[in-house]
């Protein structure tokens, strides 16, 4: 399973979506485990570039849906449980689906 989380340095969101992951990965029953990528840096891999700070990816997949876009910028996840975070909900839902078979 590669879970990703995307950012940019001074992103004030980081956190809370680092904290987003621990639930998930804990309401599972699994040890949680993901790979950071700084998306500004010119090592990131080419399919991390275009989206904002912080973004979840689960085998790929932005968690909520969403496509990357030109630009950098900080994400805003209306609905959101915790401000600045994707939904615990979503990151569930993706981790969930994973676990239930392959992505599509």
């Amino acid at each position: 399973m590669l879970v990703e989380l995307l950012f940019f340095p001074g992103c004030p969101h980081v956190d809370a979506a680092r904290e987003q992951l621990r639930r998930a990965f804990s309401t599972l029953g699994e040890t949680p485990a993901w790979v950071e990528h700084d998306v500004t840096a010119e090592t990131a891999p080419a399919h991390v570039r275009g989206y904002g700070s912080p973004t979840i990816l689960v085998e790929g997949r932005d968690v909520t849906g969403a496509p990357a876009t030109a630009g950098l910028a900080c994400r805003v996840y209306l609905g959101s449980d915790v401000p600045g975070a994707p939904p615990l909900r979503d990151v569930l839902a993706a981790l969930r689906e994973l676990e239930d078979g392959p992505l599509r």
